[in-house]
């Protein structure tokens, strides 16, 4: 019997991430050159010791699949638990795929059972920031809640792309609207819950709502209605839900203009692990130059690289200069090439001579490459 067991959904198209999810699962793309999305979560879990995990898959899972592997690189390859992979399959009648996140929890729900757990961690995998999940699960035992919602406040701009909570003055939830268009409150639902194991049960198999498809959407509320003690655990660090272009570009962003992003480059607490390609290091040659830049390995820089991340067995020949920009794995760019404010995608190989220059962050694929930027 384990107190706590964790379910990761990482099963979501990320649609708005364009083309960069097209072949891959969101969780599986690259942030800050070195790392992927899902190293974040991962390497929460894996330092506070919790050591069973259902990765509950669906959308593109190849990739992230073989990248988590047993979940050796995060310390998380036990005989007892460790990582599991939770894949649609098949009944007798036809194949259950996931119409939402609680749908998809509740499928395999007989995993959660067989480990029979006191608690239930419930995370998305692709969210950029550092947690002890005890301290969460401290918060949740405290205060006898049925339900705990990670919470933490958002600029109201982005409020839109959010779950938002109110609550009254001991952190007891009161209130929630799923992606208001506009709110008065700017306290966002960070998609992690803790639910006591008869309640998530309860709600699966004993509701007399058969559509509670989506924790925002219908199990909040529902549970809301039913005046079930739902508490929030304020969180005061760094997190980015990278869901859009702009966000993944405003990240990497982070990442470079401070140092201490993360205690990645000057802590040990809470390591952030990520799992070794075996590529050699990372080479400028005498015409190339990086300033204010995170380079992965693999890659040859003959060219200028300024304020920009660079993924890994990228090639950026002479003469040419990334600036204040995000390229993806596998990129390859021709001489006398300038980018600046754009995420390269995956695997796209720029001309010589190409030139973009944006106004706003845009993402550059193969396809679009010479309408929104030129040969000169």
């Amino acid at each position: 019997m384990k107190k706590m067991i964790a379910m990761i959904l990482v099963g979501g198209r990320g649609t708005r991430l364009g083309d960069i999810t097209k072949t891959i699962a969101k969780p599986a793309v690259s942030f800050g050159a070195k790392y992927r999305l899902i190293d974040f979560t991962l390497s929460n879990l894996s330092n506070s010791n919790i050591s069973t995990v259902g990765i509950v898959t669906q959308y593109e899972p190849f990739e992230l699949m073989n990248y988590i592997g047993s979940g050796a690189s995060w310390d998380l390859d036990y005989i007892d638990g460790g990582v599991r992979f939770l894949t649609p399959y098949s009944q007798a009648e036809d194949v259950l795929w996931q119409k939402g996140t609680a749908h998809a929890i509740k499928q395999y729900f007989r995993f959660i059972k067989d480990h029979q757990p006191e608690y239930v961690l419930i995370l998305s995998g692709d969210h950029i920031y550092k947690m002890d999940y005890n301290q969460m699960l401290l918060t949740h035992i405290t205060n006898s809640a049925d339900v705990t919602i990670a919470a933490t406040k958002v600029p109201y701009k982005e409020t839109s792309r959010f779950g938002i909570l109110e609550c009254d003055g001991k952190g007891k939830v009161v209130g929630f609207q799923e992606k208001p268009l506009n709110s008065s409150s700017n306290l966002a639902s960070m998609g992690i819950y803790i639910f006591s194991l008869s309640v998530l049960e309860d709600l699966f198999f004993n509701s007399s709502e058969t559509d509670l498809v989506d924790f925002g959407k219908d199990i909040i509320p529902h549970c809301l209605k039913k005046e079930r003690n739902i508490h929030i655990h304020q969180f005061e660090d760094y997190w980015r839900d990278v869901g859009t272009i702009e966000s993944l570009y405003e990240a990497n962003m982070d990442l470079l203009e401070d140092s201490h992003f993360l205690g990645l480059n000057s802590s040990k607490q809470m390591s952030v692990f990520s799992k070794s390609l075996n590529l050699p290091p990372h080479m400028i040659l005498n015409s190339g130059q990086a300033k204010s830049s995170v380079i992965a390995d693999g890659c040859l820089i003959e060219g200028n690289i300024i304020h920009s991340t660079i993924a890994y067995r990228v090639n950026v020949q002479s003469s040419s200069i990334i600036e204040d920009s995000v390229v993806l794995p596998d990129v390859k760019i021709g001489k006398n090439v300038y980018i600046k404010k754009a995420i390269i995608n995956q695997g796209v190989i720029v001309p010589n001579n190409y030139y973009f220059k944006g106004l706003e962050v845009t993402l550059l694929t193969q396809e679009n490459l010479l309408e929104v930027g030129e040969i000169k």
